[in-house]
Order: structure tokens, then C-alpha cells, then sequence
């Protein structure tokens, strides 16, 4: 049995430069925020990594804050939002990750916030027209959130375009970007948007530690209090180690950014054209099996098989050594079953079983081709 790991929209694997360099920073024990020369140093690295990423995305060092992940910076910036910047409506999709869509829930409870759903198309992507309908229906202050990579069909949003609307109407605009940075080369002078988020996991760093852009001169004030830390907005001691990971695991994805990029769209573009010719009925979801579309990390499909069959089938991969999943593992304990794809597909079409493979520098063909053969000889069982 061959062990492969197809789940990389859910957590990637931790490079081998990244292990290395946490490793080497674990001997660095100061507290970043002490002042002798113990604390300097790791002071020295933390501020180093932000200086690192706020060049790469061509931001100030300022308008990068350290968080433990995309959930909580996602989290901070719209609560924040609503509460120091006096936002009255938040505007977003029903197919956004739930650290999105539970949070505005919350908002609306506590804040009386109004929240309106931009309308989708039949792949899944928001409507324009839509958008700049809400925008424009009346002067609440308005905050749009809409992920730039769906995390389950990969679907690319235009980003420019959205935030051009966001601006010509006077509204934030917020996106979750987890599944984007690492994988897609980012300018913030070029792309008029407000906030972004990005977790280190997802390209190859370290769980527990991503980070939030949150523009200069924003008005956001802390969410968490107790000290003075990452420039105020998130009190604690710095988790030096994960930083100097995540900063790690940045630059390496960047640095081979190109190179590597080429190698996951190929694997993308061989597993889609041979399971079409192993599966034939096969069918994908949303924009996934569009190599312009989406995302070239990940593939959504659908396949032929009745709605017993399905409920054994990831069951049946995991005992065959593949990983996969059917959608967000952030509600992998939920037996509701996928929102994103109950929101653009059919009753008839949800019956049958939908995967989500993606795919990272890690994979092969070989495991792709192995991937595939267990499919048909489930189909044919």
C-alpha cells in the first residue's frame, strides 16, 4: 500500500529548511519583549521576519501583525471593524470559511450588525453586479469580506475589481487570503484592499502562527489585552520560534515561487485529465477543473457513485494509504455536510460524493495514477 497525502488545502507538509531553522531558534529562549540582550535577540529575528514578509508583499512592516493563524486574524479584523470603525453592515458570501461566516453571525447578535449575501453564480463566484447593487443601497457604514481562494472548489475571485468597488463606495474591504499567500505573488499598492489574513501551514510553515495585514492608519485597536505586543494589537509573548518559521517557510515559497508553481499546476492538469479518462462520468465542482479559474493547488469533484456507495468511500481511501477530504477541516466533526457546495449544487447533485484532492510539491504522478486506480476499482466493485 502506498501512503499519499492529497489534503494540502488542509495543512501542508513543513519543509525541511523550515524544521531546521525553528529548531536552531528554539535555543534562543529570551522573551522578545525583555530588554537585556537574551530578549534583544529574539526581538531581532521577530522584527527581521516582519520586515522579511512587508517586503515581499511590498507593505510597511507596521501592517504586518503576527497572529496564531488565519481564524484569528479573520476574527480580530472583523470584530475590530465593527467595533472601532463602526461598521453597520458586513457584506459577504455563504460559501466563505466559517471563521468569516460564524464571526459576522456573532457580530449580528452582539452589534445588531446587518449582514447581506452577495448573490453567486452558477460556479460560485459573486456576482459584480450584485456587489455594487449592496454597496450601493444605502450610506451604513459597510465592510465586504470575500475570500480571494475558495478553500474548497478554488474558485479566484477579481480582487482588484472588488476592491476598486469597496473604494469607489467608501467601504472596507477584508479578504481571507490563507489559501492564496505562499501560492500567488502579492503587491498591497497594487490591490486596494484593507485587510488580508494567512496561516503558515498552508504553505509548508508551521501550525499555530500566520499573520493579519491590517493597512496603516486603519483605526483598528487591540482585540486581545495584557501587553504591548505586535505594535498593540495582540498582547502575549511573542511564539519567536513559529515566527522565524513562518518567515522561513515565506521566503522559501517565494524563492521558488515559479518553479514550483509550474510543478503543482502540472500535477493538477494530469490528475484532471486522467480521471476524466479512467472516470468518465466524473464531473468538478465550481471552477476546479478550470486551470484559469482556480486555484492550481486543488481540485473539487464529483463523482458517479450512489449515495450508499459514497458515504464508505473516504473510509475506503484512507485504508488504501490516500488522503483527501470532502471539504473544510475546519468542520470535519460537522455531519451537515459541505455549505460551499450546498449553496451551487443541486439536491440531485449533492447526492452524489464529492472529494477535495489537492496537491502540493510533494506529490507525483505515480501517486496520482495510484489515486485514480483505486477510484475506478471502487466504482467497478
Amino acid at each position: 500500500m502506498q501512503k499519499v497525502y492529497l489534503d494540502n488545502a488542509a495543512t501542508t507538509q513543513v519543509r525541511e529548511e523550515v524544521i531546521a531553522r525553528m529548531q536552531q531558534a528554539l535555543s534562543v529562549y529570551g522573551n522578545p519583549s525583555s530588554t537585556h540582550s537574551y530578549g534583544r535577540s529574539a526581538k531581532t529575528e521577530v522584527e527581521q521576519a516582519r520586515k522579511t514578509i512587508a517586503k515581499t508583499l511590498n507593505a510597511q512592516p507596521s501592517e504586518i501583525i503576527f497572529t496564531s493563524g488565519g481564524t484569528e486574524a479573520d476574527n480580530m479584523i472583523l470584530r475590530c471593524a465593527v467595533r472601532d470603525l463602526g461598521v453597520q453592515t458586513i457584506i459577504t458570501s455563504k460559501i466563505e470559511h466559517h471563521a468569516v461566516l460564524h464571526t459576522a453571525e456573532e457580530l449580528e447578535k452582539e452589534y445588531g450588525v446587518s449582514v447581506r449575501f452577495v448573490e453567486l453564480d452558477k460556479d460560485g463566484n459573486p456576482n459584480l453586479k450584485s456587489l455594487e447593487s449592496l454597496l450601493r443601497a444605502d450610506d451604513s457604514k459597510k465592510l465586504v469580506s470575500l475570500m480571494h481562494v475558495n478553500n474548497e472548489i478554488g474558485n479566484i475571485i477579481d480582487i482588484k475589481r472588488i476592491g476598486e468597488l469597496c473604494k469607489e463606495t467608501g467601504a472596507l474591504f477584508h479578504s481571507d487570503t490563507v489559501q492564496s499567500i505562499g501560492h500567488y505573488p502579492w503587491d498591497v499598492q497594487k490591490t486596494p484592499i484593507d485587510f488580508f489574513t494567512a496561516a503558515a501551514h498552508k504553505f509548508h510553515g508551521p501550525k499555530g502562527i500566520g499573520f493579519a495585514f491590517i493597512r496603516k492608519n486603519s483605526g483598528l485597536k487591540p482585540l486581545i489585552f495584557g501587553g504591548s505586543q505586535e505594535r498593540g494589537y495582540r498582547a502575549g509573548t511573542e511564539p519567536f520560534h513559529n515566527i522565524v518559521g513562518l518567515e522561513e517557510a515565506f521566503v522559501q515559497s517565494y524563492a521558488n515561487l515559479e518553479e514550483e508553481t509550474k510543478t503543482v499546476k502540472g500535477l493538477k492538469q494530469y490528475f484532471i485529465e486522467h480521471i476524466k479518462t479512467e472516470i468518465p462520468d466524473v464531473t468538478f465542482n465550481g471552477l476546479s477543473g478550470d486551470m484559469e479559474g482556480s486555484t492550481y493547488t486543488l481540485t473539487n469533484v464529483r463523482l458517479p457513485f450512489d449515495k450508499q456507495k459514497g458515504l464508505m468511500l473516504l473510509f475506503h481511501l484512507d485504508i488504501k494509504g490516500i488522503a483527501c477530504s470532502k471539504g473544510s477541516a475546519c468542520q470535519s466533526g460537522s455531519n451537515l455536510g459541505s455549505h460551499v457546495l450546498q449553496e451551487i449544487l443541486s439536491e440531485e447533485e449533492l447526492e452524489k460524493p464529492s472529494l477535495r484532492f489537492s496537491f502540493s510539491k510533494y506529490n507525483t504522478k505515480e501517486q496520482l495514477d495510484y489515486t485514480i486506480q483505486v477510484l475506478k476499482e471502487f466504482s467497478e466493485s
